[in-house]
Parts: structure tokens; sequence; C-alpha cells
């Protein structure tokens, strides 16, 4: 029997920031207030991760430019890990790089082969201000590095070169939401 509430249940979804929305390539404020206004955030970030059917989710990319993500995501071994952190640290990525499918869901539709660490340890606190560390490997540590990124106003088609760069870029100019986001982004306030 299930004793605590469904982490997103109480929140709402919220329009995701798409690729060229400039919160997205600024970096992030730390948190110096832990209050009800942090925890319904993160519930709504939880809200809008499932809604978008992603594994972790920054708050940036639903236009809030702080220091938080949220993370529903498997490891290698298919463990589930569930979780939040606010004014996250990457406190160590190491281990083999593998190049692996990576998406992003300010990029709906795209995905690209990027290289990561096979080992992450994020250091950072909890709703109330606790520390926490976690620590992911294979496909979570990917998870952790990419939602790091976020937050330090980066985005994984940064860590593209070459081939893979262009071809990642080029999709992104021709998926139907970049249309719709140049159309917002010329259209008089």
């Amino acid at each position: 029997m299930r004793h605590r509430t469904i982490p997103g249940s109480s929140g709402r979804p919220r329009p995701l920031r798409l690729y060229g929305d400039p919160v997205l390539t600024r970096p992030c404020a730390e948190v110096t207030v832990f209050d009800g206004e942090l925890a319904a955030l993160v519930e709504d970030m939880y809200a809008t991760m499932y809604a978008a059917n992603g594994v972790g989710l920054a708050a940036n990319q639903v236009g809030v430019p702080l220091r938080v993500f949220v993370y529903d995501c498997p490891d290698d071994e298919d463990r589930r890990h569930l979780g939040h952190v606010v004014n996250p640290h990457l406190v160590e990525a190491d281990g083999p790089v593998f190049r692996g499918p990576e998406g992003c869901l300010s990029l709906p539709g795209i995905e690209a082969g990027t290289p990561r660490h096979d080992h992450a340890v994020v250091t950072g606190f909890d709703l109330t201000g606790a520390p926490v560390t976690v620590t992911g490997t294979g496909f979570f540590a990917r998870c952790l590095q990419h939602e790091c990124d976020h937050l330090g106003g980066g985005l994984y088609v940064d860590r593209l070169t070459g081939l893979r760069r262009r071809r990642a870029l080029r999709a992104v100019a021709r998926a139907p939401w970049a249309a719709a986001t140049d159309d917002r982004a010329a259209a008089p306030a």
C-alpha cells in the first residue's frame, strides 16, 4: 500500500520551452528560498515531464530560470530512479564515454548520438533544503548530465560536432514546431 503521493499528481503540466527560446541558453539562478512555491514548481515539473513522456526535466524548460530538475529514469539494468534535485552540481562525470541516442523535450522528435560519461554524481538539495547525492550509471548517468547541462544554459546539440550536429540542426529547422517558434519570435509584442 502506498503511503505517499505520486510525484506530479497534484501538479499541472506547463508549456514546454522549445529550442530557440533564450531561457534555454542562459545559466539558471540558485534557489535561495525552499518554500511552498518551490514545491509547487517541482510538482508541476513532474506533471509536465509525465505529460510529455520524458525521463527528466529542468526548470528552465518550463520557463523558470532556477537550478532545479526532476527525473523518473531507468538505468541500464532497468532500475527506476525517481526524484528531484535543487541547486544540483555535477561533481563527477567519469568512466567510459559512450555515444548514445539522446533526445530532449525542448527539441521534440529529434535524437542524435551524443557522447556522455557512463557514471555521474550530482549533489544538491531536496525540497526541504536537506543535502542529497544522486549517483547514476548508464542511461541514468546520461540523464543526470543532460539535466545539469540544461541548468547551465546548454542543450545536448551543443555537445555534437561535425555531421551529427549539422544533421540535428537541419532536423530542427524542418521540425513543425520550429516554424511555430519562429512565428512567435517574429510576431510583434
